[in-house]
């Protein structure tokens, strides 16, 4: 059976915290900007999730960009329109976590289909790969805007699970959010968190990950042996 994986890619593959350089030079405080930086993306996906259950559906372009202005107005940091579109072109082109490149091919010598499954559309995501160098490790990306919702909808991972043409039980889900790894379990696939901090905490309820690695150098003893 050659496993199917499906990567979550903002926060999993890619740092979202990529951002905190330039908001420390926007903003002349380290502190400041790493606030900055977990208050936008807390907000993000609170957007996201939000809309899939209001079923009022807009791109993860214009949800990210809607919690800039959130993030903005709540640190009062009145950014201007150059210094909001400057933190947006830096979010298409985040750097890859350092464990990345080393993790995929160990996956890819191992046989396994890989997959970037991802909230951001396709040409954003792409953009993103090829800007991180990291592209050619997968077949694809599957994006959730060809659905017009979010993960954790269960029709997210059915729609990873048709593009792919993957079995739930072949199937793995990679990521660093909890919500994404308890999301692809409930529906019947296999899931590893990455726990990118060692206070990263997992949801308690009751649905564990199927694996727990703290780099993606783990992953190929974990999914393959």
């Amino acid at each position: 059976m050659t496993p199917t994986l499906a990567f979550d890619v903002y926060g999993t593959l890619i740092d979202t915290h990529g951002v905190i350089g330039k908001l420390t030079e926007m903003l002349g405080d380290a502190d400041q900007a790493t606030t900055f930086s977990q208050t936008w993306r807390d907000k993000q996906l609170e957007y996201s999730f939000r809309r899939g259950l209001m079923q009022n559906y807009t791109t993860f372009a214009v949800v990210t960009r809607d919690a800039l202005n959130y993030t903005d107005s709540f640190c009062k940091t009145k950014l201007n329109d150059t210094q909001k579109n400057a933190l947006l072109a830096v979010y298409r082109t985040l750097p890859a976590f350092g464990d990345v490149e080393n993790g995929l091919t160990a996956l890819k010598n191992a046989g396994c289909r890989m997959f970037a499954f991802s909230n951001g559309s396709r040409d954003a995501v792409e953009t993103l790969l090829d800007s991180a160098g990291i592209s050619h490790f997968f077949e694809g990306v599957v994006s959730v805007d060809d659905i017009k919702s979010f993960k954790p909808n269960p029709g997210t991972y059915a729609h990873f699970l048709r593009e792919s043409e993957a079995k739930a039980n072949e199937a793995w889900l990679i990521s660093s959010n909890p919500f994404d790894v308890i999301g692809s379990i409930s529906a019947g696939m296999r899931a590893a968190w990455v726990q990118r901090s060692p206070e990263a905490i997992f949801d308690p309820w009751g649905i564990e990950p199927t694996a727990i690695v703290s780099t993606l150098t783990e992953l190929q003893e974990k999914i393959v042996g």
